[in-house]
């Protein structure tokens, strides 16, 4: 397990606000360097867009597309004390609305309405290509689909509905992006994330 330090928002309008971070094992959270990664390779698609904050722990990666622009947040995770720690996030940060919170494990998730931006930090022992297969119905058909992933756990090219179509490394962590046909972000290449 990493070692939690201070969680903040990187940028946008709650830029700088800290979040509370998990009190209890288990939960690790995407660091700092690697959220501001993702939001780089998002910017264009954040604003107005409705998110989904998978396995959402602590909420920091859907409050930080919020901070961006986005028009809603759904987060979700099954564990109570993460959904106690997302709505005090929210409350930190004076998140008024665009928000729900939702109990569930993602085999048993019924969303009736597609998201724009689909992201997800599972626990590293889940399998990339498992979980993109649950979860690939919700994302819209021109939306994004991105899994943090640890490099020993390899993402499929295609999954579901979905086809890979740009992987970033940082540590042993791994971004893998999915979409339909030519909707993803146009980079098939590897890159590695720079300190």
């Amino acid at each position: 397990m990493k070692r939690v330090g201070g969680l903040r928002v990187i940028a946008g309008s709650l830029k700088g606000r800290h979040l509370k971070a998990p009190s209890w094992p288990g939960l690790r959270p995407s660091s700092d360097k690697l959220r501001e990664t993702l939001f780089n390779v998002l910017a264009p698609r954040v604003a107005g867009a409705r998110v989904l904050d998978g396995y959402a722990g602590t909420g920091a990666i859907g409050i930080e597309a919020l901070s961006r622009g986005a028009a809603s947040a759904t987060f979700v995770d099954r564990d109570r004390r993460a959904r106690a720690l997302i709505e005090e996030n929210l409350e930190r940060c004076r998140v008024p609305r665009g928000c729900a919170i939702i109990r569930s494990s993602f085999d048993r998730l019924d969303l009736i309405a597609p998201f724009d931006l689909v992201l997800l930090d599972p626990p590293y022992d889940h399998q990339p290509a498992a979980v993109i297969a649950m979860i690939a119905d919700l994302v819209a058909p021109e939306g994004l689909l991105v899994i943090e992933h640890t490099k020993r756990s390899a993402a499929p090219e295609t999954a579901a509905t979905l086809a890979r179509t740009r992987q970033i490394a940082s540590g042993d962590s791994m971004l893998s992006f999915y979409a339909r046909g030519a909707a993803g972000i146009e980079d098939s290449k590897d890159a590695s994330c720079r300190p």
